[in-house]
């Protein structure tokens, strides 16, 4: 009897901590995105600017701790610069030909580079079909450092500028306005946030862009 116990208890235990280990995040941070078109917007906005607007956008990964494929990453960045022949998040056309410039941060050794080139084609799944181009940069990030949780401020030298606040009272125009698109990744508590600037000013993309004075952000947090 006191065989038959031990063993249950054993194997509880085991099945316990095999529960915890497959449950646990191997890597987490905060998550900026940001698009060449209104996000937070009434419909008849959107419905005008489909297949016109947003085909471009920006998503850029702060990783606070964790691993990938075996390699630390914590405290690094990673950006995708994102090009598409749609507009992006729309549920009724999911673009398939994405092309993207990945920025990853100057800090990271070689393999450091592999993992956060890997792991920000995994994390946006079909949206990136290609990547031209992969650039090392001195990346700046700081996310969501405000009381309501929608300042973001990134810097990739040269490339990348991203500036956002919080959504307020001023900037519902239609008073219809709701959340018309989702996050165009997997993350938890994305909110919605005015865009002040956002541009990307590389190669790679066959063009530059810059957006100001949209309500085209989201601030999220990410774990896998």
């Amino acid at each position: 009897m006191k065989i038959r116990l031990i063993l249950t208890i054993l194997s509880l235990t085991a099945l316990t901590s095999l529960t915890a280990s497959q449950s646990a995040p191997t890597i987490s941070g905060d998550y900026v995105e940001v698009r060449s078109c209104d996000v937070y917007t009434g419909p008849c906005f959107a419905n005008a600017e489909m297949n016109l607007a947003g085909k471009e956008g920006i998503l850029v990964w702060s990783i606070r701790e964790g691993s990938w494929a075996g390699t630390s990453l914590a405290g690094l960045n990673v950006i995708a610069v994102v090009r598409t022949d749609g507009t992006l998040g729309d549920l009724r056309y999911q673009p398939q030909s994405g092309k993207a410039v990945l920025i990853v941060d100057s800090r990271a050794s070689a393999s450091q580079r592999a993992a956060l080139k890997d792991f920000a084609c995994e994390m946006a799944g079909g949206l990136i079909k290609e990547v031209a181009e992969v650039k090392p940069s001195v990346i700046e990030s700081s996310i969501g450092a405000c009381a309501k949780g929608g300042c973001a401020s990134v810097k990739a030298a040269g490339l990348v500028e991203i500036n956002t606040r919080c959504l307020g009272g001023k900037d519902h125009l239609c008073g219809n306005e709701d959340t018309y698109y989702p996050p165009l990744t997997s993350v938890s508590g994305a909110a919605a946030a005015f865009t002040e600037i956002a541009s990307y000013k590389g190669s790679g993309l066959n063009l530059t862009w810059e957006a100001t004075g949209q309500r085209s952000a989201f601030l999220a947090t990410f774990s896998r």
